[in-house]
């Protein structure tokens, strides 16, 4: 029954959710400027993008460069998007650091009243390395929930998970939760 659910939520979304105007930029505006900074959430599941229940708080800053320009995705709006990624890992956690650049897609689901959700997924390639996910290659699911202040600048309160789809043996995953602050023009 979850199955058929879901499915007729991913037949219907774009239906229902067709938007005159993209709620991730202001009105006529193509691009975008966003900084992103979180909190690592610990190593593990997916789950851990809508479960704030499962998080557990290590030494792990993430901070992301994001440049976007507005499109569709199965008649959502949306934005392509290329990302400069450093996590900063401290303390026990040493170790853990990586610079990447990735790819994303992100589509809005939901929009009212200059308020919007939407998730992402992408590619992203790592500099190195490490004892949580031993592939250079890994992908970026993202949970957002955002606000659009004016026609210029939005605030979004955002997870993102990071792992390689268990393609090579280790592959504990990285998460975080954090804020971002975006600028279209």
């Amino acid at each position: 029954m979850n199955k058929i659910t879901l499915l007729i939520f991913f037949i219907t979304t774009p239906m229902i959710a067709q938007a005159k105007e993209n709620p991730l930029f202001g009105k006529n505006l193509d691009n975008s400027i966003y900084f992103y900074t979180a909190q690592g959430t610990g190593s593990g599941t997916l789950l851990k993008l809508i479960a704030p229940n499962i998080w557990d708080l290590n030494r792990m800053t993430v901070f992301m460069l994001q440049y976007s320009q507005p499109t569709t995705f199965f008649r959502l709006p949306a934005r392509q998007s290329l990302h400069f990624v450093q996590n900063v890992a401290y303390g026990s956690e040493t170790g853990l650091s990586f610079n990447a650049l990735g790819i994303s897609i992100d589509a809005s689901v939901f929009d009212r009243n200059g308020y919007y959700i939407g998730f992402g997924l992408g590619p992203y390639m790592r500099n190195n390395r490490d004892r949580w996910v031993d592939s250079r290659l890994v992908f970026g699911e993202k949970f957002f929930i955002g606000k659009s202040l004016s026609d210029r600048w939005s605030a979004e309160f955002f997870t993102i998970h990071f792992s390689n789809g268990n393609f090579t043996d280790k592959n504990s995953g990285f998460n975080f939760a954090g804020f971002s602050i975006g600028y279209s023009f």
